[in-house]
C-alpha cells in the first residue's frame, strides 16, 4: 500500500499541487493506513476513522484530512470508500484570539527593527502590503521592484501583483545596500530564496518582544490583515479575490470576517435593545 501512496503523491505532483499540499496529503493518508493497521479497508472502517478524527481535531482540520483520503480512494478507483465531509456553518465573525490587529502588526515590525533585523521587518511589510502568500515571497524580485509589478505563478495559475510605491522605495534602498540587482530580493546567505518554514519561525520569535500572542502569528496572518484593510477601504470583494488569487469568492469571504468584538459593536449600533 505504501507504494500506492507514493504513486498518489506523484499523481498530485503532475496535477501541479504544491509541495506543502503533497506533504500534507501524504501525512494524512499514512495516518489513515496506520489507523487501519493492515486490516481490510471498508466503508465502515473509514467512517470509524472519521469519528476518531472528530474527537481530536477541529471540524475544518477533519475535513482537510478527509479530503486527502477521499482523493486517495478516487485515485485507487475505490469511490465506494469515500465519506462525506462535515458540514460547517460559516461563522459571521472570527475569534479575537486568532485575529492579528493592525496595532499588533506594527509592534511586530518594531520588534524586528529593535533586534536590528531589518530584513525580517521588510519581509513582513512586503507580505502584508501586497497580500501575497509567504510561499510567493520569492516572486518579489529585483526586476519586479523596478517595474512595480510582480508576476506570481502558483497552482497552475498566473496573476500580477502591483507593488505599492512606498514599498518599492524601501525595497530599492534595501537592494542597493545589499547590492541585489536581479532575482529574489529576500535570500539566504547562500543566495537561495528564504524558506517558508524559516520565515514562520522568525515571525514567531518576535511575539514575546512585541507582546503578541503566538496563536495570532502564522503565515496567513498578514495576508488576512491585508484583506481586511483592503476591503474596509475598497469594499470590492471581486477585486480582492483577484488580488489574493482566489477562484472562489467564498474563500475570500473567510479572509474579511471581522472579530467578535467588532461584530458585537455593529449589532449594538442597531439600537434594537431598549
Amino acid at each position: 500500500m505504501k507504494g500506492k501512496v507514493e504513486e498518489y503523491l506523484e499523481y498530485l505532483e503532475k496535477e501541479e499541487k504544491s509541495i506543502a499540499t503533497r506533504k500534507q496529503y501524504g501525512r494524512d493518508v499514512m495516518s489513515f493506513l496506520r489507523f487501519a493497521g493492515g486490516a481490510r479497508v471498508t466503508k465502515e472502517l473509514v467512517i470509524r476513522y472519521k469519528e476518531n478524527l472528530q474527537k481530536a481535531y477541529q471540524p475544518a482540520s477533519v475535513n482537510t484530512k478527509i479530503a486527502a483520503i477521499n482523493g486517495f480512494f478516487t485515485f485507487l478507483g475505490r469511490e465506494d470508500l469515500r465519506v462525506k465531509q462535515l458540514k460547517i456553518q460559516r461563522r459571521a465573525y472570527c475569534s479575537k484570539e486568532k485575529e492579528l490587529t493592525r496595532a499588533e502588526y506594527l509592534r511586530l515590525i518594531q520588534a524586528a527593527e529593535s533586534r536590528n533585523d531589518g530584513k525580517l521587518a521588510l519581509m513582513i511589510q512586503t507580505i502584508c502590503s501586497t497580500g501575497i502568500r509567504v510561499s510567493e515571497l520569492s516572486s518579489i524580485t529585483a526586476e519586479a521592484v523596478q517595474s512595480g509589478e510582480a508576476v506570481i505563478y502558483l497552482k497552475g495559475k498566473t496573476r500580477s501583483i502591483l507593488i505599492p510605491g512606498k514599498l518599492r522605495k524601501v525595497l530599492s534602498a534595501y537592494m542597493k545596500r545589499l547590492n541585489i540587482v536581479s532575482g529574489p530580493v529576500f535570500i539566504t546567505r547562500t543566495g537561495r530564496p528564504v524558506d517558508r518554514s524559516n520565515i514562520w519561525k522568525m515571525m514567531k520569535s518576535l511575539c514575546a518582544c512585541a507582546g503578541v500572542k503566538p496563536s495570532k502569528v502564522f503565515p496567513h496572518s498578514f495576508r488576512h490583515l491585508f484583506a481586511r484593510c483592503f476591503y474596509a477601504i475598497n469594499r470590492d470583494i471581486a477585486k480582492l479575490a483577484d488580488i489574493l488569487g482566489h477562484s472562489n469568492i467564498n474563500t475570500t469571504r473567510i479572509y474579511i470576517i471581522s472579530s467578535g468584538r467588532e461584530h458585537r459593536r455593529h449589532m449594538d449600533a442597531l439600537g434594537l435593545v431598549l
